[in-house]
């Protein structure tokens, strides 16, 4: 496996679809602690406390549910370019946009599963409102003590027709690198954990059961500790919000995590993997078996069976 390039500094901002537009957002801003930051037509621009750019999720009415364009920041305009390059030699460049609020150019692409994505390097440092102006200069704007309380946006989970195809073109083409998988007894990828930096992962693709394709597993917001996971499981009781599995841990990259549903349908991480770093240049993938992932999560919990069912949008909604 090659060593990281360093060509994608990291994720920036993901887009999500909702037919409920007014009740996600009161999820994300009541319950989650996100911050809105503008809005634009049926979007709604929206930031966790600790990120430094416009926005961490752009919430967009649809008529159903899913995930939209996801956006990465290249490390510089140099790396931008070259990544534009060896995407339009793939064949799977869409073209260059003048880019949402708070970002400049960025390049429209897709994976081989169809998923849109979005590439730029120009970007506007978030400048809080006297309200939002935290104590500490390091700190991007005041903690909103609102709900959870995201810190970050931490990954994307999509599902795929084929994981090995879309990973490695993760790998070849916008130089990540696959830090875990899964290889079922067929000799079939049936998931693959990339990454661009030091964090273990941050686009993860898994196999779709249902074979199709450009669907969303899930989206994943960071929090500070693993306690606020745990809070985070009440606050949701206390909201209504349905719970789908957790709080547990996963024997894949050790992330701690709480599985629930926003109201449009999606799917919501809660997670903290922030004690799981890579530093090692010439890291190895680490492989799963069939016969290990079939004993469940790190303390034994069975993998519930909605996780491998649910996805949005729904089959036969795209």
């Amino acid at each position: 496996m090659p060593a990281l390039r360093h060509e994608i500094a990291h994720v920036g901002h993901v887009e999500l679809l909702t037919p409920e537009p007014e009740q996600s957002l009161d999820f994300f801003v009541r319950v989650l602690g996100l911050t809105e930051n503008g809005s634009d037509g049926d979007s709604v621009y929206l930031r966790t406390w600790d990120d430094y750019e416009h926005h961490s999720l752009k919430l967009t009415a649809s008529a159903t549910s899913g995930v939209g364009r996801t956006g990465m920041r290249a490390a510089s305009a140099e790396a931008l370019n070259r990544r534009v390059a060896a995407i339009e030699e793939r064949g799977l460049g869409i073209g260059w946009t003048d880019g949402d609020p708070g970002i400049g150019p960025a390049y429209v692409f897709r994976d081989p599963d169809g998923h849109e994505m979005e590439l730029y390097w120009e970007s506007e440092w978030y400048q809080p409102p006297e309200q939002l102006r935290p104590a500490l200069k390091n700190q991007a704007q005041a903690y909103p003590a609102r709900g959870v309380c995201v810190r970050r946006l931490d990954h994307v989970n999509y599902l795929a027709a084929d994981a090995a195809t879309n990973g490695q073109f993760i790998c070849d083409v916008l130089g990540g690198r696959v830090t875990e998988q899964i290889m079922l007894d067929t000799g079939v990828i049936s998931g693959q954990w990339t990454h661009f930096a030091q964090k273990s992962y941050d686009l993860v693709y898994t196999n779709d059961w249902t074979h199709s394709s450009g669907r969303l597993h899930h989206i994943a917001f960071a929090t500070d500790t693993r306690e606020d996971i745990l809070r985070a499981a009440d606050i949701a009781l206390d909201h209504g919000v349905f719970i789908e599995t957790g709080p547990h841990k996963h024997a894949i990259q050790q992330t701690f995590f709480l599985y629930v549903y926003e109201p449009g349908g999606n799917r919501i991480e809660l997670c903290n993997p922030t004690a799981r770093l890579i530093f090692a240049p010439d890291w190895q993938p680490l492989t799963w078996t069939e016969a290990e992932r079939a004993k469940g999560q790190a303390w034994g919990l069975k993998t519930i069976e909605t996780f491998h069912t649910h996805g949005t949008p729904p089959v036969g909604e795209r």
